[in-house]
């Protein structure tokens, strides 16, 4: 099938033949932080480095939901509903009240600033997971060349207590975050320490016990060509990632089934629409959309 790669005899049944990849539209500078908005039918993502949030609806175009963003990266949705973004310039993650109001939510563990908040998951119970890597401080393109005052780190934070902890500081340069769709899985990926030749670049996967606790940690898949930046999980369990050429599906087992090319290299991914079967795709300077025979598993 033209504009895909078959690896595994399964992922044949999760491309529709009539539904091939669209360009929604282009000209951005660094496309990430995509997350569908099912209340408004609309989707938001970041414009990064020209700090600004975007929206897109069907038939609409797209149109400036927030300027300036922070230089916000990664978004989410609490079990409210509210919007909660990861600020590179802030060094926080923040929320967007009902009445759209800011909150800063958390900026800081054990009396040092964070780094520069990467990715964003809500889990069931409410806890707010996040990556918290130097790269928007290390630059001054994506938030401004600023001091790093601890290590990178997998956080949990829990808005109830205003309790933050580290769930695995053995990270690189901690990226993408998905729970698996029992909860029972996390999938990290370890972009490295890209000042380094050949940084540490795959995907980790923790096993989570219900009081939260993470441990094994093992690699789970490396991407090739590229790295993955963002990823997501679909109602199989199957994630979805971004890489150098497009979009790759990997089994819950790590196995490679199959590819969705695309021209330029994916950044961050998220499932949208009514039905959760269309897959949003941040291609560098452009906005992709496909639809697929799968749902994604995203709450709410």
């Amino acid at each position: 099938m033209d504009g895909f790669e078959i690896h595994d005899e399964r992922f044949k049944h999760y491309i529709l033949g009539n539904a091939p990849l669209e360009e929604l539209g282009s000209g951005f500078r660094w496309i990430e932080g995509p997350v569908w908005m099912g209340d408004a039918d609309c989707l938001l993502f970041q414009d990064l480095p020209r700090n600004r949030t975007m929206r897109w609806i069907e038939g609409a175009g797209f149109s400036v939901y927030r300027q300036p963003s922070n230089y916000a990266n990664g978004q989410t949705r609490d079990r409210e509903g509210r919007l909660i973004a990861c600020s590179h310039r802030g060094r926080c993650l923040y929320r967007t009240e009902y009445d759209g109001t800011v909150t800063t939510l958390v900026d800081g563990h054990a009396g040092k600033r964070l780094n520069s908040p990467n990715d964003v998951v809500v889990k069931s119970d409410g806890t707010i997971w996040f990556s918290d890597p130097v790269y928007g401080i290390s630059n001054d393109y994506e938030g401004g060349r600023q001091a790093s005052e601890q290590p990178p780190a997998l956080y949990r934070f829990d808005p109830r207590t205003n309790e933050i902890q580290v769930m695995a500081g053995d990270f690189d340069g901690p990226n993408g975050l998905a729970f698996s769709p029992d909860e029972r899985r996390l999938y990290v990926a370890e972009t490295g320490d890209q000042s380094k030749p050949n940084p540490r670049q795959h995907i980790r996967v923790f096993d989570v016990a219900p009081d939260g606790a993470l441990s094994g940690g093992d690699v789970f898949h490396k991407i090739e060509p590229g790295y993955c930046d963002g990823m997501r999980v679909d109602e199989d369990g199957n994630v979805w990632s971004s890489a150098g050429d497009g979009v790759h599906c990997l089994s819950p087992e790590g196995k490679l089934m199959g590819k969705i090319l695309v021209p330029h290299r994916v950044s961050n991914i998220t499932f949208g629409g009514p039905a959760k079967n269309r897959l949003f795709i941040g291609g560098s300077h452009t906005l992709y959309a496909i639809f697929l025979d799968r749902r994604g598993v995203q709450t709410p």
